[in-house]
């Protein structure tokens, strides 16, 4: 009897997170709906407002109205609240108040928030996230601080203190939501795009928190030292640059004599580096992203699909999960058993869970776009990249969001829930995953390739 208790947690463990995810998009969609939290004082349709609320906690950044002239401060500031909640995970949040409230903090909380974060042992968790909010405040704090320099001699001392926040949150956040609208609707910072109070510290944001929670500690433990650090931080950290510097170099060819044809030669430099950072699940854009050519659309959408590391606030298959795959496909194509990082062979079942995460996901958005491609007749690329945007809950946009159906949109909705939560955890956990059998069915050998 305690056998079968103890798995019927272990299937709802990842059921919970996502109910206390679905909770507080339902409370923020009727908030959202109320007269006060529009610009104009009148109600929201709740389409319009179900769709910011999933966009918000899921930290996705794609929208149907624009958050600035569509949404009073008291909206404005309800959508922040859901992009701060959706960033740190809900059940982090619990944690951080029962801390507060000086509560103790359970075992079945504790399990709670080690799957949140994709945390591979549970001792010390509480600890960890406690660390992960200091972070999370000084890392925003600082992002906040940079930007005001920006922000408050064009808007003034109150209000540019307050954009300064609102884009320090949701950049950090990997959220993609923006007030830039007071300078045109939907335009996100390409009023800024070679600018370096909105360029580096949007940039730093984003990377800082899509590394992860367990990587900033380490880091900050091991102090800096490469070769001390946790196989999973040197991972993340190689991957993590070798995406951004590599996919800067990509966009700057791709892009130069496109979307970035009219800047100068440091613009274009910022613009590249800018697309590599926040096509990782970020959603900003410092250049017209309807302006891209084919190829740069194609490019973005692949690095869209990668998105963060695990434990961050960033969502895509994650970069440990395109890392595994590479190596090992590389050593297979070279002969080897297995594959071989940093003096450490990646388990098999490492491996199985990165090939499942990849395929399940690619399926779901190429599934949408099917449906979606069936239902209303739109450019097909431009449907792939709001479909990846969703799933990777990056936020970009061709300007697609606004032309969807009812049909789409209810499907992009799935997805930024689903990429957030995570597919393959959220499809485990209506069912339990029953052990090796000690008796299996004979191998056979399969012709592929």
């Amino acid at each position: 009897m305690e056998k079968r208790k103890t798995k019927r947690y272990g299937v709802n463990k990842t059921r919970t997170i996502a109910v206390n995810f679905l909770v507080i998009i339902l409370i923020g969609a009727f908030l959202l709906t109320l007269p006060v939290s529009s610009r104009s004082g009148h109600r929201t349709d709740f389409m319009t407002a179900l769709f910011t609320a999933t966009s918000a906690s899921c930290v996705t950044g794609l929208v149907l109205a624009d958050t600035f002239s569509h949404w009073s401060v008291f909206g404005q500031i309800l959508i922040l609240m859901m992009i701060q909640i959706g960033g740190l995970g809900t059940i982090a949040m619990r944690i951080l108040l029962a801390t507060f409230l000086r509560r103790n903090i359970t075992l079945k909380a504790r399990n709670l928030l080690q799957e949140s974060i994709n945390s591979l042992q549970i001792g010390g968790i509480v600890r960890l996230i406690r660390q992960a909010l200091k972070g999370t405040l000084l890392f925003e704090g600082a992002g906040a601080f940079v930007m005001a320099f920006y922000f408050v001699p064009r808007l003034g001392f109150r209000r540019g203190i307050y954009y300064s926040v609102f884009h320090a949150i949701s950049a950090f956040c990997n959220a993609g939501f923006d007030l830039m609208g007071y300078q045109g609707e939907y335009g996100s910072f390409v009023s800024a795009v070679d600018h370096p109070l909105i360029n580096i510290p949007i940039m730093a944001l984003i990377i800082l928190g899509g590394l992860g929670f367990i990587v900033w500690v380490d880091v900050w433990k091991q102090k800096f030292r490469f070769r001390k650090f946790q196989f999973h931080t040197k991972l993340v950290l190689t991957t993590t640059a070798v995406l951004v510097f590599g996919g800067a170099a990509v966009f700057y060819l791709l892009e130069a004599k496109a979307s970035m044809a009219e800047l100068t030669g440091t613009g274009k430099v910022y613009a590249s580096l800018f697309a590599s950072v926040t096509a990782r699940t970020a959603g900003f854009n410092t250049v017209d992203t309807a302006l891209m050519s084919e190829g740069g659309k194609l490019f973005n959408i692949m690095l869209m699909f990668i998105g963060g590391s695990p434990g961050s606030t960033a969502g895509g298959i994650k970069t440990t999960s395109i890392a595994v795959i590479f190596f090992y496909m590389a050593a297979y194509l070279r002969g080897k058993h297995g594959a071989e990082v940093f003096g450490r062979k990646i388990s098999d079942e490492t491996v199985r869970k990165a090939v499942a995460v990849f395929v399940l996901n690619l399926s779901l958005a190429l599934g949408a776009v099917l449906i979606i491609s069936g239902v209303e007749k739109l450019p097909m690329l431009d449907l792939m990249f709001e479909a990846f945007s969703a799933i990777g809950t990056v936020g970009m946009t061709t300007g697609l969001t606004r032309d969807l159906g009812t049909v789409g949109r209810i499907l992009i909705m799935i997805l930024m829930f689903l990429g957030r939560v995570g597919s393959m955890s959220f499809a485990f956990s209506f069912y339990e995953r029953k052990p090796v059998p000690k008796v299996q069915l004979p191998e056979i050998e399969v012709p592929v390739g």
